[in-house]
């Protein structure tokens, strides 16, 4: 193709979306290159009811609650992605295919669908403290500005309460907060009686900054409550980075690129060639632009990266969030009747911070437990399919379920490089290699203890410790940090690559250190001010 375009924006996630919208209001003609997969069969078959409602009066709900193959129900081991839904699966089309993975020790989550990851991310917004950024390698200023940016967009709701210096920080342009079920107002409750027990152990209770709306804006409705929030975006209540791509292929200065699987890109003196692959006809196609931003995902910018310069054989780092989730019984709610108007998103965080430091802060989402419905859990249970029924119809109205998160740094044992596999399409995979040290295991294994006893002292017990897969708290960055100096295969601060010209990354690649907590608000702002910076 002979046009060169101004921008070349690669992936319609998060960061692809947050770029290629920066760039728009700026003024400037961009085009996204993007493989862009979509649900094309369970979405518009999802009846606009609430999840009590729908098993009570359709007859068909089996076709988009489990799937007209069962491929909703996750069989053998947990993986990285068992929670998907049907109507999710779209998420991971053709992943196997083009996103070649070799490890025994990494199982990531991965995705070229249109919205990529975001398509299903739990909306928990949360803004990194200064310590955090400083040790992350953003600057703090411009961060903050673009914290209340993105909140501006997307729209993010939440309150203040003892959690908030770790969520919505400085955030004052919020909608209200979602309400919360029984379980979590007994919790809370608990929490604020013996607030300061918990604080002198540095931990702090309250909701999560989501990127959920209570309010309607613009072409997108209030959050309804009807607890069908891992099957349908009707109401776009959550915000999903394929609503700002829809927004954006109406404006004629943006041309979307559907179908290209970027493999490499070549750098001239005035411009950069990308080379794609077409996945519906395995054609070769190359693009010309003046500056190419990546926004693929840290896995897939490192496979861009590593094609790009074949003659090197490099290993880079790789940064992976710990993370395990503890199912916990509230025995003051067993039995009891289970709202209709619920929510499957995290309705309370904690987090522990022992220094007050905010910087070595680990986070749990905390979840009740309804429309993924009871045959996840079930098969975790040591005991036969009947009586775990039974069991679990009186206890479901007890279950909370705890998701924790850990700080991560790099280390000479988290490592990817690309080797040559001639029957992959792509003739490579990427090879990954992840272990922590004893050291690092025992240090969340005690942190992680006293999760499990903070939460019994707000009246949940754990009932079982489960650490699925390294790589299922699918949150990577690391692998081009961030670098003052013009090193090979790092990253300038304002997101250019070192050793090029007019490429740069706009997703996590940069990031030389990862926060416990969510970071998708901070992937967004880093590239609205990746772009931003490329304009000015």
């Amino acid at each position: 193709m002979s046009e060169v375009h101004d921008f070349i924006v690669v992936g319609s996630g998060c960061t692809g979306a947050m770029a290629a919208q920066t760039l728009i209001e700026s003024g400037a003609k961009v085009a996204m290159l993007d493989v862009g997969n979509e649900d094309t069969e369970y979405s518009s078959q999802i009846p606009d009811k609430d999840y009590n409602s729908i098993r009570i009066e359709e007859k068909n709900q089996y076709k988009y609650l489990i799937g007209e193959n069962f491929e909703g129900i996750p069989w053998g081991d947990l993986t990285t992605g068992a929670q998907l839904t049907p109507s999710r699966k779209y998420m991971v089309e053709q992943v196997d295919k083009y996103l070649s993975i070799d490890s025994k020790t990494f199982n990531p989550m991965e995705s070229l669908a249109l919205g990529g990851l975001g398509g299903g991310w739990g909306l928990g917004c949360c803004i990194y403290s200064k310590q955090e950024m400083e040790k992350v390698g953003l600057e703090v200023d411009s961060m903050l500005k673009a914290y209340l940016k993105i909140s501006e967009r997307i729209g993010i709701s939440g309150k203040k309460d003892d959690a908030s210096p770790y969520t919505i920080g400085h955030l004052d342009n919020l909608h209200p907060a979602i309400n919360i079920d029984a379980n979590f107002q007994q919790i809370n409750s608990k929490y604020l009686k013996s607030r300061s027990y918990f604080n002198k152990k540095g931990f702090y209770l309250g909701q999560p900054g989501l990127a959920l709306i209570t309010k309607d804006m613009n072409e997108r409705k209030a959050f309804r409550y009807l607890d069908m929030d891992f099957y349908s975006d009707k109401d776009k209540s959550a915000y999903r980075p394929w609503i700002t791509i829809n927004v954006l292929k109406k404006n004629p200065k943006f041309l979307y690129i559907p179908k290209s699987l970027v493999i490499k890109f070549q750098e001239g003196t005035d411009e950069v060639i990308v080379i794609c692959k077409n996945t519906e006809t395995q054609e070769e196609i190359t693009y010309k632009t003046k500056k190419l931003i990546l926004a693929p995902g840290v896995l897939g910018t490192a496979r861009i990266v590593l094609r790009s310069f074949p003659n090197e054989k490099k290993i880079l780092p790789i940064l992976c969030n710990p993370y395990c989730y503890i199912p916990c019984l509230q025995p003051s709610m067993i039995g009891k009747g289970i709202e209709k108007n619920k929510t499957g998103f995290a309705q309370l965080s904690l987090f522990q911070d022992e220094s007050n430091k905010h910087v070595n802060v680990a986070m749990a989402s905390i979840y009740t437990y309804r429309s993924l419905m009871l045959f996840r859990l079930i098969k975790e249970i040591p005991m036969d399919f009947l009586d775990s029924k039974l069991l679990m119809k009186y206890l479901l109205s007890g279950i909370v379920i705890m998701g924790i998160h850990h700080p991560e740094h790099s280390s000479k044992n988290k490592y990817l490089s690309l080797i040559k596999n001639e029957d992959s399409i792509t003739k490579d995979k990427l090879h990954v290699f992840y272990s922590l040290s004893e050291m690092e295991e025992r240090y969340i294994s005690r942190r992680n203890t006293k999760f499990v006893a903070a939460m019994r002292k707000l009246g949940c017990y754990a009932l079982k410790r489960i650490s699925p897969d390294i790589g299922s708290s699918i949150h990577y960055a690391g692998t081009l940090p961030f670098k003052g100096e013009d090193i090979p295969y790092t990253l300038q601060f304002n997101g250019r690559l070192n050793g090029t010209k007019n490429v740069y990354v706009a997703d996590g690649s940069g990031f030389s250190f990862l926060p416990a907590k969510g970071l998708t608000l901070s992937l967004m702002a880093n590239a609205h001010n990746v772009a931003n910076g490329i304009v000015k």
